[in-house]
């Protein structure tokens, strides 16, 4: 089995909950964990710095698209953040457990 992270960003706590609650509910992430975070970007030619929360879910490799199109669904953002991170290690009954808990919908 194939493990990854998928962050993201969003502008608003409601926002970021909304999305965190239904990816673990439809299965497509085992958990979601939320921080608020100050990102300093550049977008469309002026430099931007904003307050964000950040959202860093626990998925399988074969659920990113499904959740890539629920976070796109969902966002308010042109163009948001969401980013694929392999978990090339982890410990055995934690990796297991995102096995039993995601998938589970139809994903």
């Amino acid at each position: 089995m194939s493990y990854i992270m998928v962050v993201a960003t969003c502008k608003r706590m409601e926002e970021a909950e909304a999305i965190a609650s239904g990816a673990v509910e439809q299965g497509l992430a085992a958990c979601v964990q939320l921080s608020p975070i100050t990102s300093w970007y550049t977008w469309k030619g002026k430099t931007c710095h904003e307050s964000e929360i950040r959202l860093v879910m626990k998925t399988r490799h074969h659920l990113y698209n499904a959740l890539e199109a629920f976070i796109l669904e969902r966002h308010p953002y042109e163009v948001p953040q969401i980013v694929q991170i392999p978990i090339e290690k982890g410990y055995g009954p934690f990796l297991d457990w995102i096995d039993e808990t995601t998938g589970k919908k139809g994903a």
